[in-house]
């Protein structure tokens, strides 16, 4: 049998079609509960409650190399690769007793932090080459120059908050 090249391009397209509509649904963020209630059974006090969520990151594309006139390796060599990730809500609420020195002031206080999205960039590594692209005043041949070797600064954005608060009884 006979494979045309009609028909490879036919297979290549069903192919990325099928892998495109099989790739599984990403979540954000998984929560997850703070199981604390063998401490309040031990030590029998009352134990704060925590909820959170816990961030799955997701590796985007690395960013191509660039190249620059008259060097002769790309900027920068080892590419810089994002990662995002979305951290979910956080809440942790614990009992406070006798708030104001009174028991029918029993309250509780809270910390939250809101859902954010965080975006990191790893570091790329800058690599010069030891000798310059080809002199015509040389005959052609390429002279020699002083390596350079650095890296390129590492990357986070984003803006995570807390909130605080305290209820009373009314």
């Amino acid at each position: 049998m006979k494979m045309t090249a009609r028909g490879s391009i036919a297979v290549l397209m069903t192919c990325m079609a099928a892998a495109g509509a099989a790739s599984p649904a990403v979540a954000d963020a998984v929560p997850v509960g703070v199981p604390l209630d063998a401490v309040e059974t031990t030590l029998g006090v009352d134990t704060p409650r925590v909820a959170t969520a816990v961030p799955v990151p997701t590796v985007g594309a690395p960013e191509a190399p660039r190249q620059h006139t008259g060097d002769m390796l790309p900027t920068p060599l080892l590419p810089v690769v994002p990662v995002s990730a979305d951290l979910g809500r956080t809440l942790v609420t614990s009992p406070l007793p006798n708030l104001l020195g009174k028991e029918e002031t029993d309250g509780e206080g809270s910390l939250e932090a809101p859902a954010t999205t965080l975006l990191a960039r790893t570091p790329g590594a800058v690599v010069g080459s030891p000798l310059t692209m080809p002199d015509g005043s040389n005959s052609g041949i390429p002279n020699l120059t002083k390596p350079k070797l650095g890296l390129t600064t590492p990357e986070l954005i984003g803006a995570p908050a807390a909130l605080l608060g305290l209820g009373t009884p009314r």
